[in-house]
């Protein structure tokens, strides 16, 4: 009895007759059956003797490719499997006003999103971070950006920076920026210097929905130290 099949096997073989191509719901079975075994142990399809096998006889069995062979991007899947849509991107989130049940200032609002450990006038933490916290002009998510006092800006103001979206652009979160003890959420801020030093600014006005026209002084931007710098996207949300 085994002369006869090992003969049939032989002539089928010797026909070009191969596996079929596996569907998607065969690569779902699969999947489920591959999950159920240890990683570690199992061996890659392709790799053992009857796998090498396998993959040849598939490789032969392929035509011309047809309607239900091609992917979305025009391109030959293998196997029956076909290439992932890239993921869309998460829309960024827009400025907003929003209400607390009590009035809160931009110091104490900067140093709980920052870690940073100083108290005092906003103006007053450019120079009380000497020798404390470094200190610069570029802008790096959950540092503090500290505008100078000036005389609209009487004690100046924090912001903290949630966002560097360009050289030139960064994204900030602050409270009582427009008085009212209110928290802001999300503002655009725009370096307006001649050397894109950070030295002049320019902040979204949330209320029209457009950038403000005033520009106001900056001394810097000062850093958290890494054991102190909170999760940003923690504080983004």
């Amino acid at each position: 009895m085994r002369r006869p099949l090992v003969g049939l096997i032989l002539m089928l073989l010797a026909s070009g007759c191969a596996a079929p191509q596996a569907d998607a719901g065969d690569n779902a079975d699969f999947a489920s059956e591959y999950s159920r075994t240890e990683f570690s142990k199992a061996t890659p399809f392709g790799t053992s003797p009857s796998g090498r096998r396998a993959l040849a006889s598939q490789q032969a069995a392929r035509q011309a490719p047809g309607a239900m062979d091609m992917d979305p991007f025009g391109e030959v899947s293998s196997a029956g499997l076909s290439l992932l849509h890239q993921a869309p991107a998460l829309p960024r989130a827009r400025p907003a006003v929003v209400r607390v049940s009590r009035p809160l200032q931009c110091v104490p609002y900067a140093r709980e999103l920052s870690g940073i450990a100083l108290r005092g006038d906003a103006w007053t933490w450019w120079k009380k971070a000497d020798g404390l916290y470094a200190k610069g002009k570029t802008p790096r998510p959950g540092a503090v950006l500290v505008l100078s006092k000036t005389r609209r800006l009487t004690l100046g103001h924090l912001a903290f920076v949630a966002e560097v979206v360009d050289s030139r652009n960064i994204v900030v979160h602050q409270a009582n920026w427009l008085n009212g003890g209110r928290i802001h959420r999300y503002t655009p801020v725009r370096d307006v210097s001649e050397k894109n030093d950070w030295s002049a600014v320019r902040v979204w006005y949330t209320p029209g929905n457009q950038m403000g026209s005033r520009t106001y002084a900056v001394y810097g931007f000062i850093y958290p130290k890494s054991k102190e710098s909170p999760d940003i996207r923690q504080a983004a949300n």
